[in-house]
């Protein structure tokens, strides 16, 4: 076994593994965000619904002078 051919093998197979593990990682942390978008659009969603059923909910305010 010619050990000049093995080194740089392993060396290509380290960079490979390194550069999966960070894809990996932003993917996670991209899929993480659209997930927290995702659930406040859902809250927002629900507010507006919850508003169409009282549509006069908030619009007149008491003052006394």
């Amino acid at each position: 076994m010619d050990v000049g051919l093995a080194m740089p093998d392993i060396a290509s197979m380290s960079v490979a593994l390194s550069q999966s593990k960070a894809l990996s990682e932003v993917g996670t942390a991209i899929l993480s965000e659209t997930l927290d978008v995702q659930e406040a659009e859902g809250n927002n969603m629900v507010r507006m619904m919850e508003q169409s059923v009282n549509p006069g909910l908030g619009a007149n305010v008491d003052l006394r002078v």
